[in-house]
């Protein structure tokens, strides 16, 4: 007995978010470990940035006004009295008229000097320079607060804390940040499966498999800032896996089963969280792989129900888990590389149904793009995400593509090279 009915991605999200009441975990962090996580409030900058007008380029620091009417035929003599390094006191040298400090990239100007003349427009003769030609007031100077303004918002909540922001976070004033810490438990259902741990050397027994599913969602939680708990397997016992849900909602800010989702006979997962009286619950959606993916809400927090089988657990993480839980941090998500390649031989989809086709792209020896299905069923080949390196997707209103079409499909890796 199959699914009755299945709905369409996007109004499952719609319905789901409406139930989701819970804020996620807020931790104190240092801007080092808030790498990779989402703000949960506004950083705002302490200062200004740079703290002082500063020389943007390495030559004479001098009074503009004295610059004026300045040419090669015509150069206007001032009297050098002393270098400014980065790092230097402002205060150190303070100009008269007729005066010039020699000064480097990024050092700070001098009393009362307001602009900076390039070594390429001077000429030096002993303790004098000649200038060439004249520079206007703040000319080849960084303001005080060009960059960041003292009290400016410049990372707004919700936003992706990346490597280069953690100079600019430095830069601010800021070494601690409030970022969302998302602790999602992950429990494993399924009589067939094992621990690797448990059959590094020799295997899983016949009949038996290695709960791989777990170390797929727990990278990609992680990829989002989040927490990972692993519980364990607790096996196809439906009143276990409503007593282990049940428990891991008290403690964490959503809940991931992997397995127990379809149709057959020892499925529990959906008929376990039914005892848990959700707000919400969509059993199957209309993709492949991974039509038995499903998600319930219990006291305004998620319960995301995936398949067991790698890809299509993957898949499930992808359209459901990933959204939502960038929905409860008031995130986006990041941008994806996309590549327009050429088809090597036909796609057949169903109809109604969003698929997510497993593909190898490479770079043909033409010069072109070309996209190669490497497999069209198979919802537990994990290996085609290791020897491809993209999706293509065909959205519900198609039945697929036809060979020699162009069509896009998002990177997971870089692009092969054929015959590499």
């Amino acid at each position: 007995m199959g699914f009755k009915e299945t709905k369409i991605v996007d109004q499952v999200l719609n319905e789901a978010i409406k139930y989701i009441k819970h804020v996620p975990r807020v931790v104190d962090s240092t801007i080092t470990e808030a790498l990779n996580k989402y703000l949960a409030e506004d950083a705002v900058a302490k200062f200004d940035v740079p703290g002082f007008n500063r020389s943007a380029v390495d030559g004479y620091a001098v009074r503009s006004v004295d610059t004026f009417g300045a040419s090669s035929t015509n150069p206007i003599t001032l009297r050098v009295i002393g270098f400014m390094s980065v790092g230097d006191d402002p205060s150190k040298y303070s100009l008269n008229p007729g005066e010039a400090v020699e000064i480097s990239t990024g050092a700070p100007l001098p009393i009362n000097a307001d602009a900076v003349v390039m070594y390429e427009d001077t000429r030096r003769a002993g303790d004098y320079v000649e200038v060439l030609r004249p520079v206007p007031p703040m000319g080849n100077v960084s303001r005080r607060g060009e960059d960041v303004k003292a009290n400016e918002v410049m990372y707004r909540k919700g936003m992706k804390i990346l490597p280069w922001d953690l100079g600019v976070l430095a830069s601010m004033g800021i070494y601690r940040v409030k970022v969302f810490s998302p602790r999602v438990a992950i429990i494993s259902t399924g009589n067939e499966l094992v621990e690797v741990t448990d059959v590094l050397s020799k295997g899983p027994p016949p009949g038996r498999v290695v709960n791989s599913s777990r170390f797929v969602i727990e990278g990609l939680l992680k990829s989002l800032g989040c927490e990972p708990v692993y519980l364990g397997i607790v096996g196809d016992y439906e009143e276990r896996i409503a007593e282990t849900i049940d428990n891991a909602l008290r403690d964490y800010d959503a809940v991931i089963t992997t397995g127990g989702v379809s149709v057959g006979k020892v499925d529990y997962t959906i008929k376990a969280v039914m005892r848990l009286k959700p707000e919400y619950i969509n059993h199957g959606l209309s993709i492949r792989p991974g039509k038995p993916n499903s998600i319930a809400v219990v006291n305004g927090k998620p319960i995301f129900m995936l398949s067991g089988f790698p890809v299509a657990a993957a898949t499930g993480f992808d359209v459901l888990v990933r959204p939502i839980l960038l929905h409860m941090m008031g995130a986006t998500d990041d941008p994806r590389p996309i590549v327009r390649g050429i088809l090597t031989r036909r796609v057949s989809t169903p109809v109604n149904t969003r698929s997510f086709v497993r593909v190898r792209v490479y770079l043909g020896r033409d010069g072109k793009v070309y996209v190669d299905p490497l497999a069209l069923t198979g919802s537990g080949v994990l290996s085609t995400l290791v020897r491809g390196n993209g999706i293509l997707i065909v959205p519900e209103n198609r039945e697929g593509f036809d060979e020699g079409d162009e069509v896009e499909v998002t990177l997971i890796r870089p692009l092969f090279v054929e015959g590499s």
